[in-house]
């Protein structure tokens, strides 16, 4: 392969690559196996969206990125894949080293998330440890990032402490902390969570503008379809601990080929027409995900469950030319067509 080729080559490969991963939970009742053989690709300068239910996995899939998991957590299988190296088989000093620089992360709740007794600028500060400069650059650096996320009068605001801030200016805070070392690959876990609806609408178009401007890639985690029809590329729908199915966004709002995808956007209240009192849910509950699990996860909340359902796993299907899912009604869907 000529010079050109194989650089090229290596330009079409996607930032994050995650491959068969598998994680279990250690707990007095035995093994919790919270993820089950994921895999999705997060392609250079792209937004890929991560939903589900609570406890489908996505905070855990984050973390897992992020090397963030607690000591009970056990990666048993599969690889993860960043700029083509896998950070799980990556020494400790090597992984740290690339948070806050190639990896940077913007944490569920914006209350929690930063440190209450010291200044927002000696924070802001700290967090360009790998930045050459003077203490006085990289305060400039951090009020020019204030100034972008819209945070008024960054000059006087900017010796507050976190208290000091509402919960919609400490999510901005944190935004422009995990964008201010410019990093490859941000890690959004539902940042929008802990705020308001007119909030959220602000805080999504400002990710969305300071994304395409530094050019980074984001792996975004909401439960909020809304906020990922508006923001994302590409959606990976998780349901206890799978993925069920992935694709562009518009294949996935427009023509989803999973029962569960389809049950989720039916229970988005923003594509309810007509005034109710009573929001649509999915009946059932999410199953437990201690032991190990055979057939299709979702079999008891589904209306189209089958004996199939019960006695084999479903595979990958392709619908169409970006677009997969896990469902055997797709199998017997091409089996007629056929």
């Amino acid at each position: 392969m000529r010079r050109d080729e194989a650089t090229l080559h290596m330009s079409a490969r996607p930032l994050l690559e995650i491959r068969g991963l598998d994680l279990d939970f250690g707990t007095p009742r035995g093994r919790v196996r919270a993820l089950r053989n994921v895999s999705l690709d997060v392609p250079a300068g792209q937004v890929v969206g991560v939903v589900g239910e609570s406890g489908s996995g996505k905070s855990t899939l984050a973390f897992t990125v992020m090397g963030l998991l607690s000591e009970n957590a056990d990666v048993t299988a599969g690889s993860v894949l960043f700029e083509g190296k896998d950070l799980l088989k990556m020494p400790v000093p090597a992984r740290r080293s690339l948070l806050g620089d190639r990896l940077s992360m913007i944490f569920q709740d914006p209350m929690t998330a930063l440190n209450p007794v010291r200044t927002i600028e000696s924070q802001m500060i700290d967090i360009q440890y790998h930045e050459q400069g003077s203490r006085s650059e990289k305060r400039a650096r951090a009020l020019e990032m204030l100034h972008r996320v819209g945070i008024p009068d960054p000059q006087s605001r900017v010796g507050a402490y976190p208290h000091h801030f509402s919960g919609g200016m400490r999510q901005r805070v944190c935004i422009a902390m995990a964008l201010l070392v410019k990093p490859a690959l941000l890690v959004a876990d539902e940042p929008t969570t802990a705020l308001d609806a007119t909030l959220e609408v602000q805080i999504i178009h400002l990710l969305k503008d300071l994304q395409k401007e530094i050019g980074c890639s984001v792996l975004f985690v909401s439960h909020h379809l809304g906020a990922v029809a508006e923001l994302c590329d590409r959606v990976v729908v998780m349901y206890a601990g799978e993925v069920v199915e992935q694709g562009a966004v518009r294949d996935i709002f427009h023509n989803p080929g999973h029962p569960y995808t389809r049950a989720l956007l039916e229970c988005d209240p923003g594509r309810i027409r007509k005034s109710t009192r009573t929001l649509p849910t999915i009946p059932g509950e999410v199953p437990s995900l201690l032991g190990s699990k055979e057939g299709c996860i979702f079999r008891t909340r589904c209306r189209h469950a089958s004996n199939r359902c019960v006695q084999e796993n479903p595979v990958e299907y392709r619908i169409g030319v970006d677009q997969v899912a896990r469902c055997h009604l797709l199998d017997e869907e091409r089996l007629v067509s056929a």
